[in-house]
């Protein structure tokens, strides 16, 4: 009796093929020899290439911008957590440079996608990025690639998107090419954690494709976490941020809670905090900024809508914290009042612009809308932040103005919403007549003659 076979016969040179592009690939990673593309240099794609280049990998940065590749290659870093001294040696060395040229995708072994991914006007998924950066990946792709996405989106992107545009190139995922997905995980101005020591989390296609992921990330990262699905991978950097999201609208509704109360938010959480269990610590704001804890909730939000689900934590919380720039301008307007001031015709000097302390960083930033409803409501504001040279808020242009002492005590109110570590708090608490601080900056220093509300 003929035994049954256990393969299709037509199956096991596919198997073999699989088998020779994926231990080829390995051993390019292990040795160094595998060449990495990175597919947009902003605050995700920069950092993480020149993590590998200073892995000892060569390293060619893909952007549209033309000014920044230029820059790059002539070692000026446009990211405040990348030193240009470091762009510069690193380019000199030959391990890193930039290139506006898609063609030379092709080269590369590991393809690394780093682009935005930001929501429409209607606050749907805006994809149009994501979708560009594959089609010229796709354009130039060949066997035995490693393709990855870092983009935050919605479950199901990597499968759904990802996958069948790379497969019109003729080539199958899985067999022919490798696919996965893995999270950016950066903290703009984190002191303590930075790209190589915050753990990657990776999760491929296929077993053949994590696999290959995580050796690779193991070669510039300390530790990396692999899970079974692309969708697994995908959604916890939307639970990482949900989660943020929530927890900081919670604290800012116990603000609004305390201050009707008549009690020190402030000191409840400073108190809450001593508890060594069962309780983290989240502080309340001007508003939740930057690209992802105002947007990547709401790319899972619009996800469960698609499936008839109400995501009713997420978009609470995001009305919550949406609702707080409003908040503050409201408290702005009756700390005024009480001094006798209106807000209309009032000057205010607003402290800090970038949505976290000590970066350079403004996108979504609560500042903005501050400023443009301060505008709008007549008031004549100026903004001061050290990091921040220049921002458009409601359509209208501002430059940083230093918080000189003359201009300090010009001011009707001086608004605190971002807590630089550049600034002299007890200078300035000395200068100001009303201080609004919405971010307990001025605790401890020592207040002149100035009113200071705390929110």
């Amino acid at each position: 009796m003929v035994a049954p076979l256990l393969k299709d016969e037509a199956a096991v040179p596919a198997v073999r093929l699989v088998r020779s592009l994926a231990s080829t690939l390995r051993e390019d990673i292990l040795s160094r020899r595998a060449r990495v593309a990175i597919v947009g240099l902003g605050y995700v794609g920069l950092p993480l290439g020149t993590a590998f280049a200073e892995a000892r990998f060569n390293v060619t940065g893909y952007d549209v911008d033309p000014q920044r590749v230029a820059a790059i290659n002539a070692g000026h870093s446009h990211i405040g957590d990348v030193p240009s001294s470091q762009i510069a040696w690193l380019v000199e060395t030959g391990m890193l440079r930039a290139t506006s040229d898609s063609a030379e995708l092709v080269a590369a072994d590991v393809v690394v996608i780093c682009v935005p991914t930001p929501l429409t006007d209607a606050g749907e998924p805006d994809l149009r990025y994501v979708t560009t950066a594959v089609d010229r990946v796709a354009a130039s792709l060949r066997r035995g690639q490693l393709v990855i996405l870092e983009s935050t989106t919605y479950p199901g992107t990597t499968r759904d998107v990802v996958l069948p545009m790379l497969e019109r190139s003729g080539l199958t995922v899985g067999r022919d090419v490798f696919l996965a997905f893995s999270p950016e995980r950066v903290d703009p101005g984190n002191p303590k954690y930075g790209i190589t020591n915050t753990p990657k989390v990776t999760g491929g296609i296929d077993a053949e494709s994590t696999s290959l992921a995580a050796l690779f990330y193991r070669q510039a990262i300390e530790r990396v976490v692999s899970v079974s699905t692309p969708e697994a991978a995908e959604m916890v950097k939307l639970l990482e941020n949900t989660f943020r999201s929530v927890n900081i609208a919670l604290a800012n509704e116990m603000a609004v809670i305390c201050d009707r109360l008549g009690i020190d938010v402030w000191e409840v959480i400073g108190a809450a905090s001593t508890k060594p269990f069962g309780f983290m610590p989240f502080y309340p704001g001007p508003g939740v900024g930057g690209h992802c804890i105002p947007l990547d909730p709401l790319y899972l939000s619009w996800k469960m809508k698609t499936l008839d689900v109400q995501t009713r934590f997420i978009d609470l919380a995001s009305a919550v914290n949406h609702e707080r720039p409003h908040y503050v301008v409201r408290r702005t307007e009756e700390a005024l009042a009480a001094h006798g001031r209106t807000l209309a015709a009032a000057r205010i000097l607003v402290l800090g612009v970038a949505y976290k302390p000590d970066i350079d960083d403004a996108r979504e930033s609560p500042a903005l809308d501050v400023i443009a409803e301060l505008a709008r409501a007549g008031a004549h504001v100026a903004y001061a932040d050290p990091h921040v040279p220049t921002i458009t808020a409601g359509g209208v242009a501002y430059t940083h103005q230093p918080p000189t002492a003359d201009r300090l005590q010009r001011a009707d109110c001086v608004l605190l919403i971002t807590n630089h570590r550049a600034f002299d708090y007890s200078f300035i608490a000395h200068h100001a007549r009303l201080i609004v601080d919405t971010r307990n900056a001025f605790k401890g220093a020592a207040v002149g003659y100035a009113a200071l509300v705390r929110l």
